[in-house]
């Protein structure tokens, strides 16, 4: 199979008004109900190219690029970080369902895209039919039982939450010696990431705009991402909708939690958890595993 086979590459603007453009780049493609899938860190909307175009026989399946991230809009930052709230980069994916005539959906996220998910979920419950999460807890949960093992594992985290623009101009004095760095790949190897897909994320790798975005997110997640946490659990809101946590067996969270009973503790559906024999990057690390683990959930 090719790169994102029978899925046409778009950008859709959904800002209100040409004063105010929104736009999000995106891959689309197929029929039946809608499937939304979203990306993490550092990548784009590419990470999903051995798994999207597979569904696309049964679902109308939709993956965009973040806000902040790939070729969508990255709005100037601002002190509280708001623009870069979970709660914002959730109403983007709402508004592009909307733009594009659906809605309810069924949602799967990894890594931060699983945090916008998480958001999503909680703020729209009305939209989300069924909801996939890969390779996350709850981000209140990370931070609340911080140890050394999560300070050194997550380093990141702390250092692209640091002020702007010391995270920034480190990155962009050597974006693709991060980039591998960060994504735990030697300088010549490109392992599983596909050639496509790498270039993909290496441009925006390259782009200080999307680097300042992707801090911005990771400011949000530190600050105003865990007052939203805090006042939704504080009031009992939690994902109504059936759950699958999945994770790699080789990375970090399966090893430092128990993801099932932790997401339990979140939802008022039923929650269930499969781990994948993959690290982090589980869609491009292992495409087969992941859809035998989707599919029969969604079709469920």
């Amino acid at each position: 199979m090719g790169f994102f086979d029978g899925m046409s590459l778009e950008t859709i603007d959904i800002g209100p008004n040409p004063s105010d453009p929104r736009p999000i780049r995106l891959r689309r493609g197929g029929s039946g109900p809608p499937l939304l899938m979203v990306h993490g860190n550092p990548q784009t909307h590419a990470m999903w190219h051995a798994v999207a175009p597979r569904l696309t026989d049964r679902y109308s399946v939709v993956c965009p690029d973040l806000r902040g991230y790939g070729g969508s809009h990255k709005p100037p930052a601002t002190a509280d970080h708001a623009p870069y709230a979970k709660r914002e980069m959730a109403q983007d994916l709402v508004d592009l369902m909307t733009h594009l005539g659906y809605g309810r959906f069924s949602l799967v996220g990894h890594d931060r895209g699983a945090r916008v998910s998480h958001r999503l979920a909680i703020d729209h419950a009305e939209k989300v039919e069924k909801l996939a999460l890969l390779d996350i807890v709850p981000t209140i949960e990370h931070f609340e039982r911080a140890d050394m093992a999560f300070a050194l594992g997550y380093y990141h985290w702390f250092w692209f939450a640091q002020p702007h623009p010391f995270p920034e101009n480190l990155i962009a004095a050597a974006p693709e010696t991060w980039f591998r760095a960060h994504t735990n790949r030697e300088p010549k190897d490109d392992g599983f990431f596909h050639p496509d897909a790498l270039a993909d994320y290496l441009a925006a790798a390259r782009d200080p705009e999307m680097i300042r975005g992707m801090c911005e997110d990771y400011r949000a997640a530190a600050t105003i991402d865990l007052i939203h946490d805090r006042e939704s659990r504080e009031a009992g809101r939690r994902i109504g909708c059936p759950l699958l946590a999945m994770w790699g067996s080789k990375g970090k969270i399966g090893a430092w939690y128990d993801p099932v009973s932790i997401w339990e503790r979140y939802c008022d559906g039923p929650v269930t958890g499969r781990a994948i024999d993959t690290g982090h990057y589980l869609a491009e690390e292992d495409p087969d595993a992941t859809l035998a683990a989707l599919v029969p959930f969604l079709a469920a």
